[in-house]
């Protein structure tokens, strides 16, 4: 090769995301991201508890240490074969990549939900983008997705909220 020929090498993306179980440490982070993304924005609180006493079965995706997704779920007492979605939330750099539909994977396989065969969650009409991963979630899983009315905008205190219908997708077969 003489002084004039360039080598080119092709640009190799290399996955920088990590997908953890939650600290406490994360909650302020989770909290943040859900105040600049336009999410139903619960207490500080509620995020920082979710890390501590739900981290089983709630997930941190993280590029370079910072928190850009993550799932709040839980187990209920009432419903062990059910791991029911309390909120997903995924900063503006990584929407359209896939990562909470990757996200809900690694929850689905921890060690936590190894007896789960139903994913729920509530999701208001308007909002296609978690009907549509729901949807596709069920799909992928080849299982059925089944919704129906769960609360009535009636329940809700004040002006704005719409009513919540509960999608549950399973049996989930592994």
């Amino acid at each position: 090769m003489n002084a004039n020929t360039a080598t080119l090498t092709p640009e190799v993306k290399v996955e920088t995301l990590t997908f953890e179980k939650p600290t406490v440490e994360d909650g302020a982070q989770m909290w943040e991201l859900v105040k600049s993304g336009g999410l139903d924005l619960n207490s500080s609180y509620k995020y920082i508890m979710m890390c501590e006493y739900f981290a089983e079965t709630c997930v941190v995706a993280k590029e370079e240490g910072k928190v850009v997704g993550f799932v709040t779920a839980f187990i209920p007492p009432e419903k062990p074969d059910t791991v029911f979605v309390w909120q997903i939330g995924v900063d503006s750099s990584q929407r359209g990549k896939g990562l909470a539909s990757r996200i809900l994977d690694v929850l689905l396989n921890r060690e936590a939900c190894e007896d789960v065969k139903f994913l729920e969650a509530t999701v208001t009409p308007s909002n296609d983008p978690s009907q549509n991963l729901f949807r596709g979630v069920a799909k992928k899983h080849r299982t059925k997705c089944r919704v129906s009315e769960c609360f009535g905008e009636e329940l809700f205190p004040g002006e704005g909220h719409e009513e919540e219908l509960n999608f549950r997708i399973g049996p989930l077969r592994r």
